[in-house]
């Protein structure tokens, strides 16, 4: 089984909470691969350096000086340092781009509504998995940030969320068994985001569309499960989403999100 983890920015903003992530990650048995977004640091030195933050539904638009911010955040700093700090648990980690072996190619997103500049939308039909297998059948557990290329020399932003989902998707396909894990603040999916205890254990897309309707689920845990039911239909064999903290234990924690 290959373990996909997602880890929020909320976790990479407090380092005593990512270095209690990276050990239990570490010891996770088996093939694992890590991907990660920037979290607040990328906006506090654009911030520094007198370049505007534009975000949209919590997205952020990217223009050109935007994109050497991300890459220099995402790729540079938050990349390496998570890298670094899996060495030391004895987890022989390679820090990625999408560029690297061609490994996520995307595209410039189209919208005819919103320029959104150099954001990418990852092209999942010319993922490569043999790279992947490549560095996980040599002991190799690869950390992806949220840089993709487009073929053409060009960086692009993309979701975090949407490059783990399409991983997933990507070596369920090519006949892995994989399970798929996001991790972030919250104990799960809550009913009240005020109360950790109200967790949701299952998810099934006819209960997805009543949490939506009665706005129980909303913002930004929409695309988050839009993604999971992805993968699901793509073959992929559990998805969760739980407290970082729970990781050690995720198959018994959070919300699992399920066909039936």
């Amino acid at each position: 089984m290959i373990k996909i983890i997602k880890v929020g920015g909320n976790i990479i903003d407090h380092p005593d909470k990512l270095k209690k992530f990276i050990f239990d990650f570490s010891n996770l048995a088996g093939q694992k691969i890590l991907i990660h977004g920037g979290g607040k640091l990328a906006t506090e030195l654009g911030t520094t350096l007198g370049i505007e933050t534009k975000m949209i539904e919590g997205k952020r638009i990217t223009d050109a000086e935007t994109l050497k911010i991300v890459t220099m955040v995402y790729a540079g700093l938050i990349n390496k340092n998570i890298v670094a700090q899996l060495q030391a648990n004895q987890c022989n980690a390679l820090g990625l781009t999408g560029a690297d072996l061609n490994l996520i190619p995307a595209q410039k997103r189209n919208d005819k509504n919103i320029d959104w500049g150099f954001v990418g939308d990852v092209v999942a039909s010319e993922m490569k998995p043999q790279n992947i297998d490549f560095l996980l059948l040599n002991g190799i557990t690869p950390v992806f940030c949220a840089i993709t290329h487009d073929n053409q020399g060009n960086l692009l932003n993309t979701n975090a969320d949407t490059i783990a989902s399409v991983l997933a998707s990507t070596l369920a396909k090519a006949g892995h068994a994989v399970s798929l894990v996001y991790t972030f603040e919250k104990k799960g999916v809550l009913t009240n985001i005020n109360d950790e205890k109200s967790v949701i254990k299952k998810i099934t897309p006819g209960y997805y569309n009543e949490l939506k309707e009665k706005n129980i689920v909303h913002s930004g845990m929409i695309p988050k499960l839009d993604n999971a039911f992805k993968s699901i239909g793509d073959g992929v064999q559990e998805v969760k989403i739980c407290m970082a903290e729970d990781l050690h234990d995720f198959e018994n924690a959070g919300t699992s999100i399920k066909l039936h």
